[in-house]
């Protein structure tokens, strides 16, 4: 794959609409594959405290939702929308649901799992909530598992908020 960076991606908004990752250049981006039926669920709360208290600062998380494991993510796109909001308050960016794994996992997954493979070089997805972040430069600087959870992630983060963005 020739992709450099994580700019280099388009991906669809959860109301259908393109979204070009170049948009938010030079911040933070957390990635994380959500879902709504597991016991990870509660997270979205701290990814949404993370997405407040970091926001002004550059950092960005983007939720997508995804199916593919356990079938916890069976709602359609509106349905999963007014759950992250009405439940945890999410404002922060959804997407489509979408595949991470497989034939069918979506570009920018496969860059992802390319870029920050999981324990012992896999790169399957395991489970809901795995999490990429991504520096200003666009380059994965790390891969965090499910059971890790948002708060736990701070002192990374504020690294990564710290470093310059590119020229």
């Amino acid at each position: 794959m020739n992709t450099s960076t994580i700019y280099d991606f388009t991906v669809r908004q959860i109301d259908g609409r393109d979204q070009p990752l170049a948009a938010w250049r030079s911040q933070v981006l957390l990635v994380v594959n959500t879902a709504s039926a597991c016991g990870f669920t509660p997270q979205y709360a701290g990814l949404e405290t993370l997405h407040r208290d970091y926001r002004d600062r550059g950092l960005v998380v983007l939720g997508f939702p995804c199916n593919q494991f356990g079938a916890q993510e069976p709602g359609s796109h509106s349905e999963i929308a007014t759950f992250c909001e009405t439940r945890f308050g999410v404002s922060f960016p959804l997407m489509e649901k979408v595949e991470v794994n497989g034939e069918q996992a979506i570009p920018l997954y496969r860059w992802l799992k390319a870029e920050a493979p999981g324990l012992l070089g896999t790169q399957a997805i395991k489970w809901n909530f795995t999490k990429f972040l991504v520096g200003r430069d666009g380059q994965v600087i790390r891969r965090y598992p499910p059971t890790a959870r948002p708060e736990a992630i701070r002192a990374d983060i504020e690294a990564a908020l710290g470093q310059a963005a590119p020229a």
